[in-house]
């Protein structure tokens, strides 16, 4: 099997890379070892707790005991299917802050500041306000993803946009477009009911081409053969056998297997993989290093009336939604149910935001398990710019054996000072008055939980993670030692291979990282093609006049 362009891993960013590349007329082969996404459970927005739970469609990796959270062991979620993480994430649609974006050109990845990125969020986009406000001159209208927004009629969840407001907050129409900072509806990569995941957007259509074909296999390895790459060793059943890149292989293969797959490959620290015995091809330092997260906390308060989804959350409410769904694609189903956000900063000083807010008008963890308590609702409330970086390693040789993951969270004071920070401004929107009617008292962490000290505690007990692994095959200057690719996605020191996912970034963006993963492929498709990037933008997006003297 041959192609002009092999990509490993058909997520968010492998599924975008194979439209554009097969839209060219280059011939693609993708290869991923997940089966389909086709099913209820993942394509029900609202049943979003069950795939990322599922051994047929996730990875099932964690992380190695964290240190500084009590020697836990965190779940990592990574989407083995058609789609990638696109296919069992919460579907929430943030593009990042521009000042992400500028902070990723001024650390040497050139081309990738917010003028350079834009237009490629607008090229990827169909935005339906849902009637809830925003600007359409910011946004794409012509795109593969469909981008829109719940209808919001739960009154928590207006509650919260108004208590936001309450606070001293600005309220934005469109954190996504000019103005960030400030609370207000969330978008979600839903469409007529359904999730509209990469494979959904990009890799069906892409597969109507002949140029274009899917392998179900697993990559052990990138072969190099004379300091190029020339393909891909897979497995395919009992069977190994080499599929051929006439022009480039392309890693997509996420944060945690892109590093893994070079590293198997004999691209990375030299040391590590001498003591795995594997043959150094590339001595590359920052494969594996750089790897960054989204920590939060479910902030949970009781609700004094029955407003809250818990009203549904038996086997008929659950019935009576999946029906409801499964014929009309509409209803409580047809929602990821985070329809309102926020993004503050936590202190003058800062100056875009650097916490995050999720609402959900009900108290239940991400594995779907509610609190004994009943009616209630909930803020995901974490830091957005943690100084603590981890790593991925090689548990041994052996392909098929998972890799090390040790985030290290929280292992810098500053951690410690912003989640607690985060706690506080949480409680401080949950006691506003457009929550009087509704508030009872707080569930997690617990009106107890008051000191620095105690707050602590309740972090290394309850904190768990965003699910925004990213940052281990850094893009930066090709001098920068610990850079992996260059702004132009290509791996340094090998010719004729890429890495382009979320694996890249040189920093974490503001918020959720679909959005972003998805623009990498989009954009990394144009230096693949060589043909020149889309015109920069000119726009100026809103940043706080008095962020120097005022927190909000």
């Amino acid at each position: 099997m041959q192609a002009d362009y092999v990509i490993v891993g058909a997520g968010s960013a492998g599924c975008a890379m194979a439209y554009r590349l097969a839209e060219a007329g280059k011939s693609v082969l993708i290869i991923e070892h997940g089966g389909t996404d086709v099913g209820p459970f993942i394509q029900m927005p609202a049943a979003l707790s069950y795939p990322m739970n599922m051994k047929r469609y996730d990875w099932g990796y964690s992380s190695e005991p964290e240190p500084y959270l009590g020697n836990r062991r965190l779940a990592c979620p990574r989407g083995k299917v058609i789609g990638g993480s696109s296919s069992i994430n919460g579907m929430i649609y943030v593009r990042g802050h521009a000042r992400d974006y500028d902070h990723w050109a001024q650390s040497g990845a050139q081309g990738w500041g917010y003028a350079d990125v834009s237009p490629y969020f607008k090229r990827m986009e169909n935005w339906d306000d849902g009637g809830r406000g925003g600007d359409p001159a910011w946004r794409g209208s012509n795109g593969p993803l469909h981008v829109s927004r719940g209808p919001g009629k739960n009154p928590l969840t207006q509650a919260f946009v108004e208590a936001g407001e309450q606070a001293g907050y600005p309220v934005t129409g469109d954190y996504n477009g000019y103005q960030q900072e400030g609370f207000g509806p969330f978008d979600a990569t839903i469409h007529n009911g359904q999730r509209w995941s990469a494979a959904r957007a990009y890799l069906r259509p892409a597969l109507k081409r002949a140029n274009c074909d899917l392998v179900n296999a697993l990559a052990l390895r990138v072969v190099v053969h004379e300091g190029r790459a020339t393909g891909v060793e897979v497995q395919r059943g009992n069977t190994t056998e080499t599929i051929t890149a006439n022009v480039e292989v392309i890693i997509a293969a996420s944060a945690i297997n892109s590093p893994k797959l070079l590293m198997q490959s004999g691209i990375g620290p030299a040391a590590h993989l001498a003591e795995h015995g594997i043959s150094v091809i590339v001595d590359r330092a920052g494969v594996g290093q750089n790897l960054q997260d989204h920590l939060e906390m479910y902030i949970q308060m009781a609700a004094s009336q029955p407003v809250s989804l818990y009203k549904y959350w038996n086997i008929f409410g659950k019935a009576m939604i999946g029906a409801q769904w499964l014929f009309t694609r509409t209803g409580l189903g047809a929602s990821n149910q985070f329809e309102s956000c926020g993004f503050i900063r936590s202190k003058a000083g800062i100056d875009y935001p650097d916490i995050q807010f999720h609402f959900l008008p009900m108290a239940v963890r991400y594995d779907g398990q509610t609190t004994a308590e009943g009616h209630g609702f909930q803020a995901h409330v974490g830091p957005m710019r943690s100084v603590s970086r981890g790593a991925v390693t090689l548990a041994g040789a052996d392909p098929l054996a998972p890799p090390e993951i040790r985030f290290n969270y929280m292992s810098d004071p500053q951690d410690w000072e912003e989640f607690r920070n985060c706690i506080r401004l949480t409680r401080e929107i949950f006691a506003q008055e457009a929550f009087a009617p509704f508030r009872r008292h707080e569930i997690q962490p617990g009106d107890a939980a008051q000191s620095d000290a105690e707050l602590d505690d309740a972090i290394r007990e309850h904190a768990e993670s965003a699910y925004h692994p990213c940052g281990t095959c850094k893009m930066g200057a090709a001098d920068d030692p610990m850079a992996v690719v260059d702004p132009e996605t290509r791996v340094i020191g090998v010719d004729g291979l890429r890495v382009a996912d979320s694996s890249i970034f040189p920093r974490i963006t503001n918020g959720n990282l679909n959005a972003p993963s998805i623009m990498v492929g989009e954009k990394a498709s144009d230096h693949i093609l060589g043909r020149g990037m889309m015109a920069a933008t000119n726009e100026t997006p809103w940043m706080h006049p008095n962020w120097q003297t005022q927190q909000r």
